[in-house]
């Protein structure tokens, strides 16, 4: 009985999270990598442009797109990427939903962030109304 470690390996095929430069948050695939520092990656679909990357500029995101050739050209990366639907599997993420909600709550005025904060007191009141009526009840 053997359990691995890790599960998301850096490999061709591999669908990335950009997370510093101007295409940040953007996906891509690894298309060719260079070295154990760097690999160039794509996004025809999301718009990344070709280049080489460092690891330390990318998230390995779970998905993977198989067969996919080394060194394979826009038009091959596109075609693979959007039969394997990753852009719909990404949206139907959690990661892909906790960042939007973290881009949405940046996104809020003062005002809105009052209202939530609001909001927030008043059903942490009726939680402690319910509980203190099931103690009452229990006792």
């Amino acid at each position: 009985m053997s359990s691995q470690t890790f599960k998301r390996y850096v490999e061709v095929g591999r669908v990335v999270l950009v997370n510093q430069g101007e295409d940040s948050g953007k996906l891509a695939v690894i298309a060719e990598i260079l070295d154990h520092n760097r690999a160039i990656i794509e996004g025809p679909s999301t718009g990344v442009k070709r280049q080489a990357l460092a690891f330390r500029r990318m998230n390995l995101t779970p998905f993977t797109l198989k067969k996919l050739p080394r060194a394979a050209g826009p038009t091959v990366i596109k075609k693979h990427f959007e039969a394997a639907e990753i852009s719909k599997k990404w949206s139907e993420s959690n990661w892909a939903k906790k960042l939007q909600a973290v881009e949405r709550r940046k996104q809020t005025s003062d005002f809105e962030r009052f209202q939530i904060m609001l909001l927030k007191k008043q059903r942490r009141s009726v939680g402690r109304i319910n509980l203190a009526k099931s103690k009452k009840a229990s006792a």
